[in-house]
């Protein structure tokens, strides 16, 4: 009896737990169910809210009265300061009053109101038959007001509640209305200075057709050899005069075909030079520090008055010019780098043992085309830039690295820029004529390392060392750098010919501008972030180890100020 009546109550144990798990079980079931039934039937509501507000946003679209999207309410421009490049108009009078900005050379259907013009007519809004116009005259598609400018902060952030929201912008690119200069009466002078870079043909080419076939100037076209040094010495560096025909396939050769130099800054004969020959514009291809010898050349104009637009163009194959996307040649140079960095892999696949693979490129204080270069090859296992500092030894030194990949995969390529390791090999006290410091031998130095290293571990490592600087920079310009100088020429020259003096042209934010020079020289040269997305990918590319040390309290960040780059 006993036993029957402890079995029972064993037995209505499990029953009630049982009971009590269905039950359990059917509430959570009936609970998921309603809570499924009141998320459908907010998504419901949502999506009835949101059709509504697209169908508002298409009414208001086809009213004209929005764009696409949504309004957000805390991102948002309050003040926009334009950089505005100085105006030989605020100092003398124009040489082109009334004359309207057209393309020469071009026919339209429309011809000259008055023919003691020359090569311009003045303004008027009348039209003309198909049988009277003139072969050489048509209007511009589009012609750049005051004030249009481009935005330079693209990435905008939400702001604090009641904070002014502040940007600056620059002077948009492209033929004015009005010009300053009457084309009959504009000699014009251009100069290379500094050192190679793919495209310095091209821009010499392209000022000159500007200057030709889009304005139709009456003077001549001086092109000033050996850099500055040709307004000093012109027995030994006479000028040339340039015309389309003689620049005419100069486009297909790397180089420039005016020759090129460092230094021989001399602002007296300079200005002499100008005087003498009556030059009104000139045109400064170079770097950084050739745009500030350029804007010394503008004030020193001013200050003697003289009626001269100076124009610069930023050439420099380090890319390390501030404010612009890419300086013209960055790409063509990048695009070379690659076959030295196949003929690196090459070397160290087929050579045994622990087969190591080194490419010196160029980049004096930046990693630009270091950096380009390893992520458009897929090849590199380890790249070295001025901006990251070497570290040799230990869990995170290149050493052991390099090591480990040799064992991993049989081989390994490094890319290292020019400027890099000066933190292990010191700095030189010694500087070119440019005032450049001259930089130790990191690319030899690195393949001693290497071999030591292995030496050390009782292995034998085979390592090739190419160096390909002046292969990359001497290439003739790709098609893509190709159109980007036929873009800074034309624009340099629409901004002469307007009357805007002491500015350079340049890519921002993938739109023409035109910059004055002091603001672009300011910050320049400039440097990539190591804490930026760009050497991020670097790092995810080689599976380097990170060697970036954490920011220190009150230290801030160092960007560059082109948006493309970050």
């Amino acid at each position: 009896m006993n036993n029957n009546s402890s079995y029972s109550a064993a037995e209505a144990a499990a029953l009630s737990l049982a009971s009590a798990a269905l039950a359990a079980f059917g509430t959570y079931v009936v609970t998921g169910y309603l809570e499924s039934l009141r998320e459908e039937k907010a998504r419901a509501l949502r999506r009835a809210e949101l059709n509504a507000e697209r169908a508002l946003s298409r009414k208001k679209q086809e009213q004209g009265d929005s764009p696409k999207g949504t309004l957000i309410q805390d991102v948002r421009i309050d003040e926009i300061y334009l950089w505005e490049v100085q105006h030989l108009g605020e100092f003398f009078p124009s040489e082109a009053a009334g004359l309207e900005n057209h393309m020469h050379g071009i026919g339209s259907y429309e011809k000259y109101t008055d023919d003691s013009a020359g090569y311009f007519s003045k303004l008027s809004l009348s039209t003309h038959s198909a049988d009277e116009c003139d072969p050489k005259r048509t209007h511009y598609n589009k012609l750049i007001g005051s004030h249009e400018c481009i935005i330079s902060d693209l990435v905008r952030k939400p702001g604090a509640p009641g904070v002014v929201q502040k940007t600056k912008a620059y002077c948009r690119a492209g033929p004015r209305r009005e010009m300053h200069f009457n084309p009959k009466n504009v000699n014009a002078a251009i100069v290379t200075c500094g050192g190679l870079c793919p495209g310095l043909n091209n821009v010499v080419r392209e000022i000159t057709n500007a200057l030709v076939h889009l304005y139709g100037i009456g003077g001549k076209i001086y092109g000033i050899r050996g850099g500055y040094n040709g307004f000093v010495d012109e027995v030994q560096y006479p000028p040339s005069e340039l015309t389309p025909e003689v620049v005419e396939n100069i486009h297909h050769s790397g180089g420039t075909i005016l020759s090129s130099s460092r230094g021989g800054f001399d602002l007296e004969k300079i200005l002499a030079f100008l005087k003498k020959r009556k030059i009104n514009q000139l045109y400064v291809i170079g770097g950084d520090g050739t745009h500030r010898g350029a804007f010394r050349i503008h004030e020193g104009c001013m200050e003697a008055g003289m009626n001269v637009a100076v124009a610069g163009i930023p050439k420099t194959i380090d890319n390390d010019i501030d404010y612009i996307d890419r300086s013209f040649g960055f790409a063509s140079s990048v695009e070379a780098a690659q076959d030295a960095i196949r003929s690196a892999k090459t070397e160290a696949t087929c050579n045994r043992p622990n087969g190591i693979g080194i490419v010196k490129l160029m980049g004096r204080s930046a990693g630009f085309i270091a950096v380009h270069a390893t992520l458009g090859s897929g090849d590199v296992d380890l790249c070295l830039v001025p901006e990251v500092d070497i570290v040799m030894e230990g869990p995170d030194g290149s050493l052991p690295f390099l090591r480990r990949r040799v064992k991993d995969q049989g081989y390994a390529v490094v890319v290292v820029a020019e400027g890099a390791g000066e933190e292990i090999m010191g700095t030189s006290a010694d500087v070119d004529a440019s005032g450049n410091k001259k930089l130790p031998k990191i690319g030899e130095f690195m393949k001693e390392q290497i071999e030591k290293h292995f030496k050390e571990q009782g292995e034998v490592a085979t390592v090739k060392y190419i160096d390909p600087s002046y292969m990359i920079r001497s290439v003739p310009a790709n098609a893509s750098d190709s159109l980007y100088c036929m873009q800074l020429a034309q624009n340099a020259v629409h901004g002469a010919m307007a009357g805007f003096t002491g500015f350079s042209v340049g890519l921002c934010n993938n739109k023409m501008v035109f910059l004055p020079i002091p603001e672009l020289v300011e910050t320049s040269p400039r440097s990539m972030n190591p804490r930026g997305r760009t050497w991020e990918r670097v790092l995810a590319r080689t599976r380097q180890p990170n060697t970036v040390p954490p920011l220190k309290p009150g230290e801030k960040e160092v960007d560059s100020h082109a948006p493309m780059l970050r």
